[in-house]
């Protein structure tokens, strides 16, 4: 398949609700991730690596930062050359609603399709860790003489029921599809896996125009692929299930849906890994992003017998940080962020322009961009007393919002004197 003959929407518009406070102020797939990343980079770099090149990124809810960032970093494409990465906000063309679902998002931006008039299209979600080739799964959709393709992730059974399960037969043709289901259908011949859907669609041009005409006519749809596009088109046509090839490398297959600030706080944590399950190195399929100029990482002092020391140890550090005198142990620091004498962070994630006094201690949290850890400041080691003051999640982790403003212990509440 010619992949310059494929059109490809990548949904941006989530809230993320169950990442709050992260993205109280950003759309979901806009939130940092890995350091230096944001999470919708990895499904843009593997649109990248696998030669899309028409791209629309339909955004919706508080978009500033995700406009920015693909203005800064995505403008790489020639429209001399037909290509483009453009930005579509929410437009309201086909009425007063905004996006009802994944399925009318697509549909009142009809318009596109009819215009560039495509071979294929592509849909692929924007808040998914994960690196794919997508031309392997176009390939497969020629060779089955499929009419919509499902990418799906093989999960073990006892886990799957959090997700879309999609049913195939013996072929691996679709001919069911259930959303979150207490008892998900198997694989044929394999009672303990089933298949999850990735939110990763391949369609026929023609036939996706027919379906997003026909579901909006339906007022008792809730205009998702998922729900209901795909299950009418598995009655009708070929719907065939692509089981995930991953370019990751590694013995398991590596899919995020990253739902929740533990699910986020471990998908990073594990970033740090002697040997991480997702590769960031692996320059065969390099994950891009926007890099702001800041100069290189650096570490101040070397005093042992006063513990004035800059220690990093196994942790991702961005440039423009400096450990002035702290500590740093198993956490992810992303760009301009300053830890300063006497300090310590550990299984921590740090995004821009942190600052964390001296004396100030640090354990299991996220610190969201432009806050100030005052000196003495105890974060994650009494949680009841952090839950007065931030947001803590299930097991335990402490997430400090965007530009808090966190007042200084005083001096008979400091463990270490003045």
């Amino acid at each position: 398949m010619d992949m310059r003959r494929v059109l490809t929407f990548i949904m941006a518009g989530g809230k993320g609700e169950r990442l709050l406070p992260l993205t109280k102020d950003r759309a979901k797939p806009a939130v940092p991730f890995g350091g230096i990343y944001r999470i919708i980079d990895f499904t843009l770099s593997n649109c990248i690596n696998s030669g899309v090149r028409k791209i629309h990124v339909l955004i919706q809810y508080k978009s500033i930062s995700l406009q920015r960032h693909l203005h800064s970093g995505w403008s790489i494409f020639h429209n001399e050359l037909g290509e483009h990465i453009d930005v579509i906000p929410a437009q309201q063309r086909t009425g007063e609603h905004w996006y009802l679902g994944t399925a009318d998002a697509i549909y009142q931006n009809i318009y596109t399709i009819e215009q560039e008039q495509p071979d294929h299209v592509l849909i692929l979600a924007g808040d998914h860790v994960y690196k794919m080739n997508y031309a392997d799964m176009a390939a497969f959709h020629e060779a089955n003489d499929a009419v919509v393709t499902v990418g799906v992730i093989e999960m073990e059974k006892q886990r799957a029921s959090g997700f879309g399960i999609v049913e195939v037969d013996v072929d691996g043709r679709i001919i069911g599809f259930e959303e979150k289901p207490k008892h998900p259908k198997t694989i044929p011949g394999r009672p303990d896996r089933c298949y999850v859907s990735m939110g990763i669609y391949l369609f026929n041009r023609q036939l996706l125009e027919d379906a997003l005409i026909g579901d909006a006519r339906r007022s008792e749809s809730s205009h998702d692929f998922g729900k209901d596009v795909i299950p009418a088109a598995a009655r009708n046509v070929k719907v065939m299930a692509y089981n995930f090839r991953d370019e990751n490398k590694k013995e398991s297959k590596y899919w995020r849906d990253i739902g929740t600030l533990d699910a986020y706080y471990e998908a990073n944590m594990d970033l740090i890994q002697v040997t991480p399950q997702f590769n960031l190195y692996d320059r065969e399929w390099p994950i891009r992003t926007y890099h702001e100029q800041w100069p290189p990482a650096k570490t101040v002092f070397a005093d042992e017998a006063t513990g004035r020391v800059g220690t990093i140890l196994d942790s991702l550090v961005a440039n423009g940080c400096i450990i002035s005198g702290g500590q740093v142990l198993r956490s992810i620091l992303s760009s301009d962020v300053r830890i300063n004498s006497f300090a310590t962070v550990e299984d921590a994630i740090l995004m821009e322009h942190v600052k964390v006094g001296r004396y100030a201690k640090i354990r299991r949290a996220i610190i969201d961009k432009d806050v100030t850890i005052p000196r003495y400041a105890e974060i994650g080691y009494n949680l009841e007393e952090d839950r007065r003051r931030f947001h803590v999640t299930e097991s335990g982790i402490v997430v400090v919002e965007k530009g808090t403003v966190i007042e200084e212990p005083r001096p008979a509440e400091s463990l270490v004197g003045t």
